[in-house]
């Protein structure tokens, strides 16, 4: 059964930086094949797709976070990171990680909170 648990939330000024990670379960070699992804979601707004890195390493940002935000990958321990940096408080919300495709089951998320 695959799980999902997203980790490195918290709470941090304007301009601060925070490390989020995915650790993935039940996966198996799997991971190493899928392109991945970092969604939001703030509060009363849809889940939206902000970061993805595909298989051979390409990534793709929205541009709300573009220059400020790294997503990275490790096929061998299956965990897909995203380094935030000057964080602003409309980054404030819930961050999921999953297939570019959303093909796996959702974790928990962790929040994000961003205050000025």
């Amino acid at each position: 059964q695959v799980q999902l648990t997203e980790s490195g939330g918290g709470s941090v000024r304007t301009g601060g930086s925070l490390k989020l990670s995915c650790t993935s379960s039940g996966v198996g070699s799997t991971f190493s094949f899928a392109d991945m992804g970092w969604y939001r979601q703030a509060p009363d707004q849809p889940r939206d797709l902000i970061a993805i890195i595909n298989t051979g390493g390409k990534r793709t940002y929205v541009d709300s976070v573009k220059g400020r935000f790294t997503i990275s990958r490790d096929n061998n321990k299956k965990m897909l990171y995203l380094q935030m940096n000057d964080l602003k408080p409309e980054d404030t919300a819930v961050y999921y990680c999953n297939t570019a495709s959303q093909g796996w089951p959702w974790g928990q998320g962790t929040q994000v909170t961003v205050s000025s």
